[in-house]
């Protein structure tokens, strides 16, 4: 085996920041969760965490609940999950391109990020850990 063959592949993956905008308009934000993409592995996840106690502190009349029902919904369309409407039932690519699209909600996505990476699992894992946790 090659140098070259023992090393572990490297495929292009894309990822965004998912924020909680409590104000829109005072443009100030917590980073809540990430969505990486990589087609090469035919991946699409999302992994998100509220802490509600600094959420409530940033905005006292935030609704976790609801946030969490919307968060809990880019799972449903990352999963093609058959509730997670028709978005859902959309090619990978098509899905994360909807999610990372820009809003002007109280959930907001940040710009997309392109990069390099031997398993889009363990990238996800790296990048919640290093942007939200």
């Amino acid at each position: 085996m090659s140098k070259k063959q023992s090393m572990q592949e490297k495929h292009l993956f894309e990822y965004a920041v998912i924020r909680i905008v409590p104000r829109v308009e005072r443009e100030e934000f917590i980073n809540a969760g990430v969505i990486v993409y990589c087609s090469a592995e035919k991946f699409l996840q999302t992994r998100f965490q509220l802490d509600a106690e600094r959420l409530k502190a940033f905005a006292t009349e935030i609704d976790i609940v609801e946030l969490k029902k919307r968060l809990q919904a880019f799972e449903k369309i990352c999963a093609g999950a058959a509730d997670g409407g028709p978005i859902a039932k959309l090619p990978l690519s098509s899905r994360f391109r909807w999610l990372s699209a820009a809003r002007s909600t109280v959930i907001q996505i940040s710009q997309v990020h392109p990069g390099m990476c031997a398993s889009a699992s363990e990238t996800l894992d790296k990048l919640y850990f290093q942007l939200v946790h």
